[in-house]
């Protein structure tokens, strides 16, 4: 269970986790499809990815605000409708390109609802010595989905090229409707006496959390994981192509990395609170950044497949435990508002950092994007040097 919850309201929360990433896993790649049997322009389908983030990144900071304002059940029903919504209207109305790219920037402003409220719930129901357990099983839930959407697209799509839209649409149309229903079993009471009070200004409340001690560290941490996932997935292909490697082959060793980080984030109480906070992010983060490095390495196939496992298991710790940081550091009543802000810095990380990289790495091909983001992931450790993350543990 987390926290307050109950068992039922708890297995809610990670029903909804689980379909909010299967909803988005599958929406996304079925516009990309639709746009190709509209035969649209190559720089379309980079409007359609630049969509999703726009709103995200418009939108995080005032979303956090209301959620401590109205709380985590109510904003995650309207996050839900819009998803289901939009869902809707790509099955009915995703004719054109700027129908798809209304329907995914919905879908990213949907979204962004139903993690900042989800990731609230556990935030303000979790005791200070189960957080990394609680956010722990929340982003296994949530990995789960990612991993639950592209496996229905195969299903739907069977072996044709392309897959039928119109059946994606609706399936993820169904999927939306039982997530909408799920989040009224989620207990009414998960915010009561945690809530903002009304007049505090969403930028004046931003800097003063930013203010707070180890937040931009967290923030910095947590944008620079997740921007080396996204790496990962974009320049793995790249490094296997170079190393005459099948798609087949890569296809495998992406599943192999996010199963292990599904695997890492099962037993992540007990182990945190063995090791102790600090101790097990440098850990996560040093296994990540030898990874990384080796990773460029010319060696075989079997050993990558290892290699990506080891990566799996630093990546995958690294966002639950930046969580349950700013979570700890954050004033009650303001940890709505303070998820939003880790979010809004993941997707500014998501930007930045591949931007930077590939000017660093260019003429190294895939190998130097390993190393560069190696030395990404290893500066962070130095970000940590006197910051405390066990004080609110036991």
């Amino acid at each position: 269970m987390i926290g307050e919850l109950g068992r039922r309201s708890s297995t809610a929360l990670l029903i909804h986790s689980t379909l909010i990433q299967a909803v988005t896993f599958l929406v996304r790649p079925a516009t990309t499809y639709r746009a190709l049997e509209l035969d649209v322009p190559g720089f379309a389908l980079g409007l359609l990815a630049a969509s999703y983030a726009v709103f995200p990144l418009l939108l995080a900071l005032p979303i956090g605000g209301l959620v401590d304002r109205l709380g985590e059940r109510r904003l995650m029903a309207i996050g839900a409708a819009v998803v289901l919504g939009c869902s809707a209207f790509l099955l009915f109305w995703g004719t054109s390109v700027p129908a798809l790219v209304a329907g995914t920037a919905l879908l990213g402003a949907g979204q962004l609802a139903c993690v900042v409220g989800q990731q609230a719930v556990v935030a303000n129901n979790a005791a200070s010595s189960r957080l990394d357990s609680a956010f722990g099983y929340l982003t296994f839930a949530a990995s789960l989905g990612q991993a639950l959407g592209p496996l229905a697209i195969s299903v739907v799509g069977g072996a044709s090229v392309r897959p039928n839209t119109q059946a994606i649409f609706l399936l993820a149309t169904a999927m939306s409707l039982v997530m909408f229903l799920t989040t009224f079993v989620i207990s009414a009471k998960v915010s009561r006496g945690r809530r903002t009070p009304k007049g505090t200004g969403t930028q004046g409340s931003s800097l003063a959390l930013l203010r707070t001690p180890g937040v931009v560290r967290a923030l910095a941490t947590s944008a620079t994981v997740l921007a080396v996932v996204d790496l990962t997935v974009v320049y793995l292909p790249a490094l296997g192509a170079e190393r005459g490697l099948t798609a087949a082959t890569v296809g495998l060793m992406l599943t192999v990395r996010a199963v292990f980080s599904m695997i890492s984030r099962l037993g992540l109480g007990s182990v945190s609170r063995k090791l102790g906070r600090m101790k097990l992010l440098i850990l996560s983060l040093a296994i990540s950044t030898a990874a990384l490095a080796v990773a460029a390495i010319p060696m075989p196939e079997w050993l990558l497949f290892v290699v990506m496992a080891f990566l799996g298991l630093g990546l995958g710790i690294g966002q639950p435990l930046t969580m349950s940081w700013l979570s700890a550091q954050a004033p009650e009543g303001q940890r709505g508002r303070a998820l939003a802000l880790r979010l809004a810095g993941n997707r500014v990380g998501q930007v930045v950092l591949p931007s930077a990289i590939g000017v660093v790495a260019v003429g190294l091909g895939g190998a130097g994007v390993f190393l560069a983001s190696a030395v990404a992931v290893g500066g962070t450790m130095l970000l940590l040097r006197g910051v405390r993350l066990d004080d609110q543990l036991p």
